[in-house]
């Protein structure tokens, strides 16, 4: 919603046709501000993680050529685009691995402004994961993004024209499956959730200069890729929430990284990420393609949670990868394996439960009240975000996908394993 101060005026002499036209003027010029403001993805999955943007004027599906451009990436990446203004800014990965690059796009054209690359080992990753897996993130003055092998676990920021501002070697990086967690960012820090085999920890960097702030070790059981959100209540303190499978959904003081409250061990592995419903905080967990079991925790405890926080529970069709979606009063589950459901979030009712068909590694978003996501094969599905439920009739990308969707400034993103391609929205 747009917010308009009012000043008072004392106005002798002046004709009150050219007061309300300065009236207008102010008020669009106002509205036009907040719109720019609104306009940026800047994270995986947009603003705070949710996956939703309320930009109108886009169908539930595409005809062939309808595209308002395509642009090949070289290499090949699951990274999401982040977007800030005219520019999007994606990973890449070639020469199996030992290549990982940051690109930066023009918005209007998708042609290619800069490429930085540095060199890593080829570690072994999980068929389904990639060399560049992690989503960068951006200020709008810097954009920073994270890359992995076994011996190096690199962060890096660059200005916006592709120079290099500092570099941040967090050390080795031991994981079966590979890197996947998202760097975020919180007023004068960046945020890396370092959860591999054998240990884990969050790290938090300034992000002007890369000097560590604070590093907190984790409890650890087995590697856990979710990305961090913010969380803060009215008046309240901020709180980073993160999830791992041994210490559930954890709630950290992003000042210096003292716990506030846990939730406690989680069945499985977290590779979802967190995420805000009707002020409860939500994680899903899994193993093997399936999600094994949702929590919603109250947000307000101390230590580790006992049962009264526990406000939400669910033990079948829950997402594994796939990260939730939370838009008007309902919970929006996709599962890894084309299943979807839609639940009540007050009461934790089913409403219904369909089989949309194929098989997901990324999250759907949700634009203006359709929820998009891409399938593996390359395809985009698309349903309202409605208790009614209706599927749209689905999109051939043609390429493989496991990518999460991007929506900025009436333009939306989707990326698969060689490409980017964007569609324009209409008034």
């Amino acid at each position: 919603m747009t917010q308009i101060r009012y000043c008072q005026l004392q106005i002798k002499g002046i004709p009150k046709i050219l007061f309300l036209l300065v009236g207008l003027l102010a008020l669009f010029v106002c509205t036009e501000s907040n719109l720019v403001a609104g306009e940026n993805w800047a994270r995986f999955r947009g603003p705070n993680g949710s996956g939703i943007s309320a930009q109108k004027g886009y169908p539930g599906s595409w005809k062939p050529r309808e595209e308002a451009w395509i642009q090949t990436i070289p290499g090949e990446g699951h990274s999401s685009p982040v977007i800030w203004q005219e520019n999007i800014f994606l990973a890449s990965a070639s020469n199996k691995g030992k290549t990982r690059s940051l690109f930066c796009l023009e918005v209007q054209s998708g042609d290619i402004i800069w490429k930085k690359s540095l060199t890593f080992h080829s570690n072994h990753i999980n068929t389904k994961n990639s060399w560049a897996s992690s989503s960068p993130t951006t200020d709008g003055k810097h954009v920073y993004i994270t890359f992995a092998d076994k011996n190096n676990y690199i962060a890096i920021a660059y200005d916006m024209d592709g120079n290099e501002i500092w570099r941040k070697n967090l050390g080795p990086f031991a994981s079966q499956h590979g890197q996947g967690v998202s760097p975020i960012l919180f007023k004068n820090m960046l945020f890396v959730a370092n959860d591999q085999k054998g240990f884990g920890s969050l790290i938090a960097l300034d992000k002007n200069n890369g000097d560590v702030v604070w590093n907190s070790s984790r409890e650890f059981r087995r590697v856990s890729y979710s990305t961090p959100i913010i969380y803060q209540a009215d008046k309240k303190s901020p709180q980073l929430i993160v999830s791992c499978g041994a210490m559930g959904i954890t709630s950290v003081d992003p000042a210096n990284g003292s716990i506030n409250w846990y939730s406690g061990e989680l069945p499985a592995r977290t590779v979802s990420s967190p995420f805000i419903s009707d002020g409860l905080i939500y994680q899903t967990c899994g193993a093997a393609g399936r999600g094994k079991k949702m929590i919603g925790v109250s947000p307000d405890g101390k230590g580790l949670l006992d049962d009264s926080y526990f406000k939400f529970q669910r033990k079948k069709e829950t997402p594994y990868v796939p990260t939730a979606i939370s838009y008007e009063g309902h919970i929006y589950l996709w599962c890894d394996n084309g299943v979807v459901s839609c639940v009540e979030n007050k009461t934790g009712k089913n409403i219904w439960t369909k089989r949309v068909g194929g098989n997901y590694s990324g999250s759907p978003i949700c634009v203006n009240g359709i929820i998009y996501i891409m399938s593996e094969s390359g395809k985009i599905a698309a349903i309202d975000a409605s208790p009614e439920y209706h599927l749209y009739h689905k999109t051939e990308l043609g390429e493989l996908s496991h990518s999460t969707p991007a929506e900025a400034g009436g333009k939306l993103f989707f990326r698969t394993s060689h490409k980017l391609i964007c569609y324009q929205s209409k008034p």
